[in-house]
């Protein structure tokens, strides 16, 4: 499908992949391959748009900020991306933002990607260094943080709707659940 959609066979190199431009679908480049998506829901969209609310002057006072679905150098080859970041400074002209200059990485989770989110993605941002990572179910709100320990990631806290995540780092922040599900 991949080829034929792109016309392009064999594997992509990343030069090949940016050279894709802007499209509507999400299509992230993993060791070669290209994974396509489509465009997010509303509700997805809408978790994310909260998200960002939630995080923006926090992020702001740390000197920090905050960005929806930008393209995430996790490697040469190797560009997912994530449905939010907090990243500290970078030159927001670039195609990629580098792993390295990422605090915190989100994914909300879809039905149809929730492997890749939780397995493919978890391992590949923890292996890159990416300290904080937020995955978030899309039917409930509830919020799971995870923390690098080593080269994986260890859930810290579980957070359903009524209850409240404290984020202390890379920001002091409060995450309502129920704030960000429509």
């Amino acid at each position: 499908m991949t080829a034929a959609v792109f016309g392009h066979d064999g594997p992509w190199t990343e030069e090949e992949y940016l050279a894709l431009g802007e499209m509507q679908q999400r299509v992230e480049l993993f060791d070669g391959s290209l994974h396509v998506t489509p465009a997010p829901t509303p509700r997805h969209q809408n978790i994310s748009g909260e998200l960002r609310a939630a995080l923006r002057l926090p992020a702001r006072a740390a000197g920090l900020h905050v960005l929806e679905a930008v393209n995430v150098r996790l490697r040469p080859g190797r560009i997912p991306i994530p449905d939010l970041v907090i990243t500290g400074p970078i030159d927001f002209d670039e195609l990629n933002v580098e792993a390295r200059d990422v605090r915190l990485v989100c994914e909300i989770i879809s039905p149809s990607n929730a492997a890749t989110d939780k397995v493919l993605k978890m391992h590949y941002y923890a292996a890159a260094g990416i300290e904080c990572y937020l995955l978030i179910e899309q039917e409930t709100g509830t919020v799971h943080l995870h923390r690098r320990h080593h080269s994986h990631y260890k859930e810290q806290s579980v957070t359903k709707p009524g209850q409240v995540l404290e984020l202390t780092e890379p920001v002091r922040a409060t995450i309502r659940p129920e704030d960000l599900v429509p």
